[in-house]
């Protein structure tokens, strides 16, 4: 079987974790440079302005505040999300 498209010498990385926040921030060019998370009780992503204070997905929401004080909280647009990725 013949390939049309050679394979990349490296695989490629995505930072998924990331995705969501940084739709928010395209969305919102305000939350642009600000640490933001998408979710509430639990973050389901997280940008990296908040990834660099600690913030994570899958942390607790209390558990990010209290990491980042300055944290926002945005809810998710999730056919967004689909429509740019």
């Amino acid at each position: 079987m013949q390939f049309l498209h050679k394979l990349p010498d490296r695989p490629g990385w995505a930072d998924l974790d990331a995705f969501y926040a940084s739709v928010e921030q395209l969305l919102d060019p305000s939350l642009r440079g600000k640490p933001i998370a998408v979710g509430g009780g639990v973050v389901l992503a997280a940008s990296y302005e908040a990834k660099s204070l600690g913030v994570s997905s899958g942390m607790s929401g209390w558990r990010a505040r209290e990491l980042c004080p300055k944290l926002i909280f945005v809810d998710g647009h999730f056919q967004d999300y689909q429509r740019l990725g």
